[in-house]
């Protein structure tokens, strides 16, 4: 029976492990009030570039008004007393000089006008706070980016743990993978780690930046991380990914999917060898490592240089007579 044969050859093969990760980025603030109170305008849509400094949203500020402007009348009333204090310890001065008041009124004025302008003093640094709160009210972009999803609406009441929206610049991300401890002996940084979707294919390479001293006491699992470019946006914050880790390379044969056959659990797979002038089937147990496109990783059972048959199998019998074909 002529089959077509191809020559196992050995290849280098990853001796990899795939896990389910993490993208975070470093470029991503999460922007949350620093006041309480109602949302009366929100200035921006999701999607819509800003700029550091930019207004996003405006949390009621009457209240707040209404306290500045009760602090600034305060302190309006007492600079109206410290001038009085002033012109009295001046007119005390003056007494004091020319002998007509004693050195004790002299004192009490300096102490009415000392106080006066320690309550002074007390008062603009409360005038400035409130001030400074009252700024809070205004919601601004911290840095320039991309407005995220915006959870709240005019009329929320929000706190200082809600959540108002994120502000991402595009660019860098880290992977957080999380490998099992069995195998935090073989980690090492600059270990190669690739970011591959659900075909396999390859979207990212990179190499491990960080490696966490420490393990998780739930998941006995340790942290590594891993930067990426993601020039063209195709990645994402928050997204669950499948990370490949590298830990090394390996020689050894591959054979075609379609020439191995499954029986038992088992597989098999036609090998056609030399015997009495000519060549017989001859099929053979194998252990399969990882499928590499549409290959097998044979770790056990095919050497490099036998003749794997790859057509005809489902016909085939062991110690048939067949003609290869290349």
């Amino acid at each position: 029976m002529p089959v077509k044969v191809i020559e196992a050859k050995a290849v280098p093969i990853s001796d990899s492990s795939e896990y389910v990760a993490t993208l975070k980025s470093r470029d991503s603030a999460v922007i949350m009030p620093q006041v309480e109170g109602q949302i009366t305008q929100i200035f921006v849509h999701s999607g819509d570039h800003v700029k550091a400094g930019s207004e996003l949203m405006e949390i009621d500020p009457l209240k707040q008004q209404a306290t500045v402007k009760s602090q600034e009348s305060a302190r309006a009333a007492q600079r109206a007393n410290l001038a009085l204090a002033k012109q009295q310890y001046e007119r005390a001065e003056g007494l004091a000089s020319a002998g007509v008041v004693s050195k004790q009124d002299l004192d009490q004025a300096k102490a009415t006008l000392d106080s006066a302008q320690a309550q002074m003093d007390a008062l603009d640094a409360q005038v400035k706070e409130q001030e400074v709160q009252l700024h809070y009210f205004r919601v601004v972009a911290p840095r320039s980016g991309i407005v995220g999803d915006i959870p709240v609406r005019v009329g929320d009441r929000v706190t200082t743990s809600t959540q108002l929206t994120t502000v991402d610049q595009p660019g860098s991300l880290e992977i957080y993978v999380y490998v099992p401890i069995e195998r935090s002996s073989q980690l090492k940084m600059n270990l190669p780690v690739e970011v591959v979707d659900s075909t396999g294919k390859v979207l990212a390479s990179t190499r491990i930046s960080f490696i966490s001293p420490q393990v998780d006491n739930t998941t006995q699992t340790v942290l590594v991380k891993a930067r990426i470019a993601n020039g063209n946006d195709s990645l994402r914050q928050s997204q669950f990914i499948r990370a490949r880790v590298i830990w090394g390379t390996h020689d050894n044969p591959e054979v075609p999917i379609l020439a191995v056959t499954r029986l038992a659990g088992q597989y098999f797979a036609f090998v056609a060898e030399p015997e009495k002038g000519g060549y017989v089937a001859r099929q053979r147990p194998l252990t399969i490592g990882q499928t590499v496109g549409n290959d097998y990783e044979v770790q056990q059972g095919i050497k490099p240089g036998d003749k794997v048959i790859v057509s005809g199998t489902q016909f085939l019998l062991d110690g048939a007579p067949v003609i290869p074909e290349g």
